[in-house]
Parts: structure tokens; C-alpha cells; sequence
């Protein structure tokens, strides 16, 4: 099993796997279900299969600063499932919605006859695709942020559009919204304390929308195998 190249969250790290073939016989491979996800979902995944004991699991996950880059997500997802198809697993599963790609990932999934994460962003597998829609459809004007994206707001987005060099720009990218929505995953005070300065710092209402895990365990049932559908701890 490879070690993790910093945290498994951060921004930059280079795809790892946990619980890689060379850990596992040539049956155990063909046992198991690897996910291809983005490094933004390690913590959550990662959680989750310690919570299930999902020993037939592996993770594999790509850069999560693709999120600033998603036009480079299906060239990256084929790169890896040409290299990972021929290794002989059971199923492979791949941990991306569209994500920005306007829907140039899903060719990528026909070609290798592979199933993903549903929606099209994280806050809606997060919170439950059609929850989500629905709220979103109520209140088109809200400004999104997730446990990761609350943790790497500054990185990610801040200095991502350029705004610690340019904040007369803050206008001109948040005008449009009127609130910020924290959809948490964990309960950790110190995420809801951040993101409460950020919603501060944009000039926006604050909302707390506690997703927990449940949702997003649901949406991982197809990686899964029916026998552990029903058994979910999350």
C-alpha cells in the first residue's frame, strides 16, 4: 500500500493509491473496485471505507487544483484509466461529476465503459442531487463552499482569481450573490468559523447546511456492489 505524498487533500499532491495491486494478489485485484476521484473527496472517501471496513476499496486520486483547471479532467481520467484497466480490477469507478467539464468527461466514461459520481458538481452529490437542485432552483444566488473548499478558500479561489493582487475585482466576480452556503461534511467548529470570516470577506450572508456523509456515501453505491449498499455507515 503507497503512502500518501502529504495530505491526502492538499491542492498539488500527485495521484496515489491506497491499497495499490502490488499489495494485493492477482485475486484480490480482481475482487476489488477502484475509484479514480479527485484529491478534494480523499478525506471523505478515505473516512468512509475506514468506517465500512471497505478492504475491497483502492483509491487512486488526481491533483484536486484540477478544480481550477477542469478542462483538463478527461484528458487526465483517460490518462489514468488506461493505466489502471489493464491491471485487472473488478470494476473501476470513477469520483468526478461533470465538474465544470462541460460535459467532456462523459466520452472519456463511454469510451472505458465506466461509471461516475452523479450531477454535475460536488454540492450536489454532497448534499443530494436533487435536494440541492431544488434549493438552488429556489435560490439561484448563493455562492457554495465545502469543508475543502472552505479549507483551501485563499489557495484555491482567493489567489486563484487573482484577488490578493487585484480585490477590486471581488465585485465584479461575487456581485451577483447574496449569500454564502457552507455545506459541511464534518462538524469541525474551526471550518464553520472560517467560513463564516469568508462569507464576512465577500460581503455575503452566512448559511450552514450540515450535509454529513450519508448522501455522498449513497452516490458512491454503484462503486460498490449491492452487497454493501444496505450496510453503509456514515
Amino acid at each position: 500500500m503507497h503512502p500518501w505524498r502529504g495530505k491526502p487533500d492538499s491542492l498539488d499532491s500527485e495521484e496515489v493509491i491506497q491499497g495499490s495491486p502490488s499489495a494485493r494478489s492477482a485475486t484480490d485485484t480482481a475482487q476489488s473496485v477502484l475509484i479514480i476521484a479527485c484529491g478534494a473527496l480523499a478525506p471523505e472517501i478515505l473516512l468512509l471505507r475506514k468506517k465500512n471496513n471497505w478492504q475491497h476499496l483502492a483509491l487512486r486520486c488526481l491533483p484536486a487544483i484540477l478544480h481550477n483547471y477542469p478542462k483538463r479532467i478527461p484528458d487526465e481520467v483517460r490518462r489514468v484509466l488506461s493505466e489502471e484497466q489493464p491491471r485487472g480490477w473488478g470494476s473501476i469507478f470513477v469520483g468526478y461529476a461533470d465538474c465544470g467539464t462541460g460535459g467532456l468527461l462523459q466520452p472519456v466514461l463511454n469510451e472505458f465503459g465506466v461509471e461516475s459520481l452523479p450531477g454535475t458538481h460536488c454540492y450536489g452529490f454532497f448534499r443530494g442531487t436533487e435536494l440541492f437542485d431544488q434549493e438552488h432552483e429556489d435560490n439561484p444566488f448563493c455562492f457554495y463552499l465545502t469543508d475543502f473548499l472552505v479549507r483551501h478558500f485563499h489557495s484555491l479561489m482567493w489567489r486563484g482569481l487573482g484577488l490578493d493582487k487585484h480585490p477590486e475585482l471581488l465585485d465584479t466576480y461575487f456581485s451577483n450573490y447574496q449569500k454564502l452556503v457552507y455545506l459541511s461534511q464534518l462538524d469541525i467548529p474551526s471550518l464553520r468559523q472560517q467560513a463564516q470570516e469568508i462569507a464576512k470577506q465577500l460581503g455575503l450572508a452566512y448559511e450552514e447546511r450540515h450535509t454529513g456523509l450519508t448522501p455522498f456515501a449513497e452516490a458512491l453505491n454503484p462503486a460498490l456492489g449491492d452487497k454493501h449498499e444496505s450496510q453503509i455507515k456514515s
